[in-house]
């Protein structure tokens, strides 16, 4: 490899981060992702998964996965723009469009393909994105590749994006692209006035529900249907690899929205379609969801216990207010000490560290499932608390 291979042997990030036994990342689970996991034979308190209800290990999303593999095997060989649509591929857009109150849907293998497809199509040479600037890494991707005028704004700043949507030529497309939830700092995005600024400029909406499915909205339907603005959302996008226990995503909007996304995203056309195991684990997902709907307020119940239990030890969680609860260290170094330190004491969580956010807003994110008990979430308060005190982050 040459030159190539030289100049990436330069990079040592990572090596230095081990020898000096704060590296958190790539940490081995030996097991299903549940409240409790093993880590290199001992069980682990988890508090770092996306899977908000809590489903990966249901016994009807298992047995839905199974029979899919026997009906139709391990994959479909192709793209779903060829030989790769299943009858259960169709079935789950029908579900996923009903669900969040849109005409159609359309399902990727993943769900940064969703944003990379989509973000990247709509808005052309002369056209506008107006992305608020913590967007999902997805988001920003496929702004990259849009010929469009790619504009940020400041986060959940209203004053800031009207004054980006000021400069916009009226005539031409724009399209705002927010996150529901935001994953990191666990706020919701002020939809009601993002709406109000759409209309008066003319502006079209996207809401990237990764974080808000199985979490806030009727039945768990994501941030349109929480603020009652279904109808004022032009694409909803979410994934299944959070509270849907899978792995894919899908964008859904009006019937001709989708009509074209399906047959110009790329990211759709040329890459292989869910597995069916993948597609039947997030149908029954979807149908647990629905059935029970103590999980998701259970699932507010132990934010809500744990949020004020993170205070009152003395934590600064920011603005969120949902299941995503950031506890900012504001020190990169002591945020990975943190880490390794709680994993040792038995607690998994997942440090936010430069250049993934700036240094002083380095954080731990700490995030909730449905399946947590609370006594689960006391002896994490007091673990964390007791570590970040002899680390000097609380007094």
């Amino acid at each position: 490899m040459g030159i190539l291979k030289d100049y990436l042997a330069n990079y040592d990030a990572p090596q230095k981060a081990i020898q000096a036994g704060i590296y958190p990342y790539f940490r081995e689970i030996q097991s299903d992702q549940d409240t409790e996991v093993l880590i290199n034979g001992k069980k682990v308190l988890m508090f770092g998964s996306n899977s908000y209800l809590g489903l990966t290990n249901h016994p009807k999303v298992k047995e839905a996965a199974k029979a899919a593999i026997d009906k139709y095997g391990t994959g479909c060989a192709g793209s779903r723009f060829l030989n790769g649509t299943l009858d259960i591929h169709i079935k789950l857009e029908e579900k996923l469009a009903q669900l969040v109150g849109k005409e159609g849907a359309l399902c990727y293998s993943t769900g940064f393909q969703v944003n990379l497809g989509v973000v990247s199509l709509l808005a052309g040479r002369h056209d506008y994105l107006l992305l608020d600037e913590l967007d999902h890494a997805s988001i920003i991707e496929g702004s990259r590749l849009s010929f469009s005028k790619v504009l940020k704004f400041t986060h959940n700043d209203m004053d800031a994006l009207e004054c980006k949507l000021k400069v916009c030529d009226r005539e031409r497309i724009k399209l705002i692209v927010v996150d529901g939830i935001f994953s990191m700092e666990g706020d919701i995005i002020r939809l009601p006035e993002v709406v109000k600024l759409a209309e008066k400029y003319d502006a079209s909406i996207m809401v990237d529900d990764a974080h808000s499915l199985g979490v806030i909205g009727k039945n768990g339907s994501g941030t349109a249907s929480h603020f009652g603005l279904t109808d004022k959302v032009d694409l909803i996008m979410g994934t299944f690899s959070k509270s849907f226990a899978s792995l894919g995503g899908f964008i859904a909007a009006d019937k001709e929205v989708i009509n074209f996304i399906k047959h110009n995203s790329r990211s759709l056309i040329f890459s292989a379609s869910m597995t069916p195991a993948s597609t039947a684990a997030v149908l029954a997902s979807i149908e647990i969801m629905e059935n029970e709907p103590e999980r998701i307020k259970h699932l507010w119940d132990i934010t809500a216990y744990a949020l004020k239990g993170f205070k009152a030890a003395g934590f600064d969680t920011g603005k969120s207010e949902t299941p995503i609860i950031p506890l900012f260290i504001r020190d990169d170094i002591k945020a990975l000490q943190l880490t390794q330190m709680l994993l040792a004491d038995g607690v998994f969580v997942n440090p936010v560290v430069s250049p993934a956010v700036p240094k002083e807003d380095c954080l731990i994110r700490y995030s909730l499932m449905a399946t947590h008990s609370k006594e689960q979430v006391e002896i994490s308060i007091e673990k964390i608390s007791k570590a970040a005190k002899a680390l000097g982050i609380l007094s």
